[in-house]
């Protein structure tokens, strides 16, 4: 694949490739598209056959063969694990006769978190990589390619490119400076102050918690949140996506980059966890990701999940919390509805002119339901 003087290939994994390259194409402040990651993804066995996503990063290399830009891409025959959904999409499209799959992913995968998509220090080689997978599909038979929850610095790119943009909107806590969990209670109005700390009482009762990272992570913890990984994901994709061996990668190659909040019994605070919820720590974020109980106790989900990742954030200075897909109970949390954006490159010109007109009424009801949001956050009137 070729676009004017760059010449780019797609195929193998994340970890062949040199780990030091791999990372000198970003900042490194958002860990999903860590070479650690996304490999311990791979070699976990958590992509792959198993899962339907077949690692397929579109790389560039240098005039020496180093690195020098890449999709992080997958090729799927599905949409699950990608929390946006296109499923009528390839309904229409199979009833008209079309075979929507296989269809190319870029994206991390199982994790609907903002970052960066197009992976590359030179500003040239940005187009060039999205023509790259252009030519991908339309040289092998593909329905289209979408880059999902990709930062906001680089949605111009993809537009640029002529990508169809689509919009949702997720829940994101905003760190307006606040030093203390109290400083941010102070911005909410008086009802809702006093709910919130109703509800971390209640949910701190006979319970010890504690926010572990680094070497304080042991493979107990792991064991613990496998077990409550295992629960919740079997009720909300009927299978969970990650193998136990993801999370032994995650804890020996990022556990600095990781906040393992635990609930215990308060009486037995050296036995196993009763809850858990897992965070990874980024430049700028902090982002919430799998939660279980093994107990069903009132309001400990949103203590272990928004109020203690809030805590975290405040303690290291970082400006966002992103807490994950969906979840409108967030808002009256002090999460407030932020926008998220997809791109979709579609082969057959039919197909790309429905989805067009489809995103063009989607957006304005988006809009619409970001606008009503905004006027439920529980942050009180500058009159109060």
């Amino acid at each position: 694949m070729s676009d004017g003087d760059v010449i780019a290939s797609a195929g193998g994994s994340v970890a062949e490739r040199a780990a030091d390259e791999w990372d000198a194409l970003t900042d490194g402040a958002n860990p999903f598209v860590s070479h650690a990651f996304l490999s311990a993804m791979e070699r976990s066995g958590s992509v792959g056959r198993r899962s339907g996503w077949t690692p397929l990063p579109i790389v560039v290399e240098d005039d020496e063969g180093h690195l020098a830009g890449a999709l992080p891409a997958y090729l799927k025959d599905h949409s699950q694990g990608e929390y946006v959904f296109d499923h009528a999409w390839a309904d229409a499209w199979h009833r008209a006769g079309g075979a929507y799959y296989p269809k190319l992913q870029i994206a991390v995968p199982f994790t609907p978190a903002t970052g960066p998509r197009i992976l590359t220090r030179r500003e040239d080689l940005a187009i060039p990589l999205l023509r790259a997978a252009e030519a991908l599909c339309r040289q092998h038979g593909l329905s289209s390619a979408h880059a999902t929850f990709i930062e906001p610095a680089q949605v111009p790119l993809f537009e640029a490119a002529g990508w169809l943009l689509r919009e949702d909107i997720q829940f994101h806590w905003e760190n307006r400076g606040y030093h203390s969990f109290e400083e941010f209670l102070a911005a909410l109005s008086s009802r809702k102050r006093k709910d919130l700390r109703k509800e971390r009482a209640k949910a701190q009762e006979g319970v010890t918690i504690r926010a572990l990272t680094g070497d304080g992570i042991e493979e107990r913890h792991w064991d613990a949140f496998w077990e409550f990984y295992q629960d919740t994901g079997a009720r909300k994709w009927g299978q969970p996506y990650l193998t136990r061996e993801a999370f032994a990668l995650l804890g020996a190659t990022m556990a600095d980059r990781i906040v393992l909040v635990m609930a215990f019994d308060e009486d037995n605070d050296d036995g196993d966890p009763i809850a858990g919820a897992l965070n990874f720590i980024g430049g700028d974020a902090l982002y919430g990701r799998y939660w279980g109980a093994r107990v069903d106790k009132p309001f400990l989900h949103f203590e272990l999940c928004y109020y203690q990742a809030i805590d975290v954030a405040i303690a290291l200075g970082l400006s966002r919390v992103e807490a994950g897909a969906q979840g409108g109970h967030k808002l009256a949390r002090g999460y407030e509805p932020v926008r998220t954006v997809s791109a979709h490159y579609i082969v057959h010109d039919g197909l790309r002119r429905a989805i067009e007109g489809f995103l063009t009424q989607e957006r304005a009801g988006v809009a619409q339901d970001q606008r009503l949001l905004n006027e439920r956050t529980p942050f009180r009137d500058e009159a109060d």
